[in-house]
């Protein structure tokens, strides 16, 4: 029997551990360009034009001299190499149709012709419906999870501490997700789109079915081993679930490591950001979700803070 309960703290550091450096790039991202993380045209609207076969790769400045004829004046051009191809990215406001055509022309003067790999435009308004739908999705997700969780499980004691925690384990996910996203948006240029956004609801969904396999076998086991001590009904729960946990994972992450080895580089940053939430929800719902439940049976938060003004700490409820 391994103790997984009496190891819960130094999980919890291994998430913090985790979580940090994504919170302090979301951070610098913030306080460089005002958002947390880069956000795709998908979010605030604007242009992205990727063309690959090029001659060179074009600077800065003759990129932005180009879109700049054409009142456009934020144009960034991302080199990037697809199937060994040379190409380049270029983000900028929304460029209309036939303005493209006259920036195609000057592109190809300066760069030779090239193949358009996509062009894809969205407008501010859209951009911002998106965004509040975004957020919209993911507060609607978490409360649906509380409000189910705390009906699912009305018959076994304190059934609120079961949504409060899988509640917890999913925003552990989630922190790890996003954070890992500004990371590599700081890194390699990494942006938050509409499938970014799949990729983290799909996520919490794996997270929270996890969580509720493990909570579910500890609602079994405190009726099949009343009596025995709520730290140890947690983990002989976690042991009879940990080879179903690992082997459920492992046949999606096999799939997700294919695609992207072999997917295209087309939805390579949504199956990379799968794979880490996947992973990050797999270690959540068996060394986290489960333990705040044991933190919380045993009050070892109260205790906490009463050792350090000096009261006296309360016995452990079994």
């Amino acid at each position: 029997m391994i103790d997984f309960v009496g190891k819960r703290y130094l999980y919890f550091i291994i998430s913090l551990i985790i979580i940090v450096p994504g919170l302090i790039a979301l951070v610098v991202h913030w306080t460089q360009f005002g958002v947390p993380f880069a956000l795709a045209i998908d979010f605030t609207g604007g242009t992205n034009w990727e063309i690959v076969d090029i001659s060179r790769v074009p600077t800065t400045d003759e990129v932005r001299e180009i879109y700049a004829k054409y009142g456009i004046r934020d144009a960034i051009p991302q080199p990037e190499t697809l199937e060994g191809k040379q190409g380049v990215l270029i983000r900028s406001s929304e460029v209309r149709p036939e303005v493209k055509t006259q920036i195609a022309a000057d592109l190809r003067q300066l760069l030779g012709n090239f193949t358009e790999v996509r062009f894809e435009s969205a407008g501010a308004a859209i951009g911002a419906e998106v965004t509040v739908a975004a957020f919209f999705a993911v507060g609607a997700a978490a409360l649906a999870i509380l409000i189910f969780l705390t009906l699912a499980f009305r018959k076994s004691p304190h059934p609120f501490r079961y949504g409060v925690a899988a509640i917890i384990a999913m925003l552990h996910d989630v922190l790890v997700v996003v954070g890992i996203m500004a990371l590599f948006g700081l890194i390699f240029g990494w942006q938050f789109d509409a499938l970014s956004l799949t990729a983290l609801l799909t996520v919490i969904g794996f997270s929270v079915h996890d969580t509720i396999v493990v909570f579910d076998r500890i609602r079994e086991n405190l009726v099949r081993l009343r009596g025995m001590a709520f730290d140890n009904v947690v983990n002989h729960s976690i042991m009879q679930t940990l080879d179903r946990s690992i082997n459920t994972q492992l046949v999606v992450l096999f799939t997700l490591t294919a695609l992207a080895l072999f997917g295209g580089i087309t939805i390579r940053q949504f199956v990379l950001t799968m794979l880490i939430g996947i992973i990050s929800g797999t270690y959540s719902s068996i060394f986290n979700a489960a333990q705040i439940l044991v933190v919380w049976e045993d009050g070892d938060v109260g205790n906490f803070f009463r050792r350090i003004f000096g009261k006296p700490r309360e016995a452990t409820t079994a």
